[in-house]
């Protein structure tokens, strides 16, 4: 195997879970996966509409992203250097057009470009390492992002069919190629993996989820905001801190968490959510069906808030509620 003859191997540490060293550079595969889906679809009479400039830029800022996640997972960057290289790939978005143009604050607010640019360097950053952090036990990180993007998916459909708006071309295809590089990678990546995404895998999938988000928003007519309809126009800004609440509740956690006790936010630690699940009692399976369980307690609802009566969204989120407790408290062993 290629990640093994350059060396870019997992091995063994005493905060990691695996117990046998494992190869890196997933997300290379994953990165492969999308550029010949892309060579595919942009031949198609339908799909290839969506290419454009915005998805040249998303394609150019994920290459890199995956470039310099396989120089970490083989030499092991500081976290200062990566986030460095994580700003330079929302730079590409930046250079492409693809930023946040206007926020729902007091009505709607058109962001001056320099604003707009800072929040969508903000977003990504914050995506990307999000999706890093939860990448901690086999399946977990694929399996999360899996059911984000289909939630994300749905929305970005539902809104250009069901209320007229712009086909959300980019978006809809891009979601739908990590929905697919993610199921197709979580055989090989569940427990017990035989290959781990490492770095250029999970910060690869942030970045197209965080890229997904900003190109959706800027499709959605500001102008079309209103009391009627704020919920389906105003969701694209609030649904990825939906689809991701897990990751990033996980993300802010570790920070605050790190910070009180007088280290770097950085500094890795075993005190993560699916660390205090295993702790718990829970087998490694058990704890990444909670997670999975719980990503879609919050982002499933929410999609269906959009163009559903609340009533409808408050019995799915209460049904995927009971059946994450119930599980978690099931303590019979998966395996």
């Amino acid at each position: 195997m290629l990640a093994q003859k350059c060396g870019a191997v997992a091995n063994v540490r005493s905060r990691d879970v695996h117990t046998l060293p494992t190869p890196r550079w997933g997300g290379l595969a994953m990165w492969l996966s999308m550029s010949f889906t892309l060579l595919i679809v942009q031949h198609l009479a339908l799909v290839g509409k969506s290419f454009g400039h915005e998805l040249q830029g998303i394609y150019l800022a994920s290459t890199f992203i995956i470039a310099l996640g396989m120089v970490d997972d083989r030499f092991q960057l500081d976290a200062l250097t990566k986030l460095a290289g994580q700003a330079l790939a929302a730079g590409i978005l930046l250079l492409y057009g693809i930023q946040i143009l206007w926020l729902p604050i007091n009505g709607v607010i058109t962001l001056p470009p320099s604003i707009g640019q800072l929040l969508t360097v903000i977003i990504v950053l914050v995506t990307i390492n999000a999706v890093n952090f939860i990448d901690g036990l086999d399946g977990l990180a694929s399996g999360i992002i899996a059911i984000s993007s289909a939630s994300f998916f749905a929305f970005a459909y539902l809104l250009a069919v069901v209320y007229g708006f712009s086909r959300a071309g980019s978006p809809s295809l891009v979601t739908a190629v990590i929905i697919g590089v993610c199921i197709g990678f979580l055989p090989h990546n569940y427990f017990p993996a035989k290959i781990f995404m490492g770095d250029s895998g999970s910060m690869f999938l942030g970045l197209l989820l965080a890229a997904s988000a900003i190109t959706l928003t800027g499709q959605v007519d500001a102008n079309a905001i209103s009391a009627e309809n704020s919920g389906p126009t105003l969701l694209p800004l609030l649904l990825p801190f939906a689809v991701l609440a897990i990751p990033l509740a996980d993300l802010s956690l570790a920070v605050i968490r790190r910070l009180r006790s007088g280290r770097s936010p950085f500094t890795p630690d075993k005190e993560h959510l699916h660390h205090r699940l295993l702790t718990a009692g829970n087998s490694h399976q058990r704890t990444v069906l909670i997670m999975y369980l719980w990503t879609a307690t919050v982002a499933v609802p929410v999609t269906v808030a959009a163009f559903a009566p609340l009533w409808i969204a408050g019995i799915v989120a209460i049904f995927l509620a009971i059946l994450s407790v119930v599980f978690s408290k099931t303590k019979r062993s998966l395996v």
